[in-house]
């Protein structure tokens, strides 16, 4: 028999992952090119190896046992860590990072981000770069939790986490607007809460994983329209399916042509700070050269403005 430490490879938990994921010992056996006694026989070694039963066969499918959920969540964390280790390694032999992922706010110009990219690929290096599209804590909470190596557009009045360094990107003011079809387009200024408590507001979801996330501007017993990202509200606020604040570096293009109105409130100016964040080298391993790269990037202040200000229109907003 097997001893357990020799019978959980990384092949070992592949193969049940598949089978898991397939639903049979037939299906998992064409996925992998096998013959189906074949994959019966390495899942029954592996269950030997752990004197366990993985999965049950009582009916046609192969489903889990409690025993088999646990190991594959355990061992999802496994070959995570592996993939890890082997990162570092290369990353201490050429100085770059296999992947470098960066989580954007979606008050981050798209285009300045993409022009950042383009620039970051005219250099060849061997990272791959991948962008996930966050909001509000969730663009923070992407790096904390080591899903992302530096985060742009996290609010520096929510402080940072151990471990965690910030910097700031500007100010980014916010504006009260609404379609010129819209109700409150003719209201009387300053808008009382009592009068926009009547209307649906439009807020971005909080994309965090954890806990309820935050919310910002809305008011008790308000029909809210919740959308996505910055862009969909915008989006929803020209269509005139709601009202709400909007970053004015996004929304001035709208209200330069008058398809957004700017309105008062009887709340004070919003203005929020805005920053990038990434995560410290520890005291054994060197910064990685992609990430040296994005920040000496945003040394730059005329980066840092673009990545707030700069904001196409999107022609198929109509």
């Amino acid at each position: 028999m097997q001893r357990a430490r020799n019978a959980l490879t990384p092949d070992a938990l592949d193969l049940l992952q598949t089978v898991a994921h397939s639903g049979s010992f037939a299906a998992a056996a064409r996925d992998l090119g096998l013959v189906p006694s074949a994959v019966t026989y390495r899942v029954r070694q592996i269950e030997d190896a752990l004197d366990v039963l993985l999965f049950d066969r009582s009916s046609r499918q192969a489903r889990l046992t409690e025993a088999g959920t646990e190991l594959l969540r355990e061992g999802a964390r496994l070959l995570d860590d592996i993939d890890a280790v082997a990162n570092r390694v290369r990353r201490v032999a050429t100085g770059w990072e296999p992947q470098f992922t960066i989580a954007a706010d979606s008050v981050i110009s798209h285009a300045t981000l993409m022009e950042l990219a383009q620039a970051f690929f005219a250099l060849a290096p061997p990272t791959q770069l991948r962008i996930r599209h966050e909001t509000l804590s969730g663009t923070l909470e992407a790096l904390t939790s080591g899903q992302a190596d530096l985060a742009l557009g996290v609010s520096l009045e929510s402080g940072n986490a151990a471990g965690i360094h910030g910097k700031p990107l500007g100010g980014l003011s916010f504006v009260f607007a609404v379609a010129p079809h819209h109700p409150l387009a003719a209201q009387a200024e300053p808008l009382r809460d009592a009068l926009l408590q009547k209307h649906r507001a439009v807020a971005v979801a909080d994309s965090v994983q954890r806990g309820r996330g935050v919310t910002i501007g809305l008011l008790g017993g308000q029909d809210v329209f919740t959308v996505p990202s910055m862009a969909a509200k915008l989006d929803a606020q020209l269509r005139g399916l709601g009202c709400g604040f909007l970053p004015e570096p996004m929304a001035r293009p709208y209200l330069e042509t008058g398809r957004l109105v700017a309105r008062r409130v009887e709340r004070p100016p919003r203005i929020v700070r805005v920053g990038y964040a990434w995560r410290g080298a520890g005291a054994s391993t060197a910064q990685g050269r992609a990430l040296q790269w994005w920040l000496g990037q945003l040394e730059s202040q005329t980066t840092r403005t673009a990545l707030l200000e700069h904001h196409r229109i999107d022609h198929r907003v109509e």
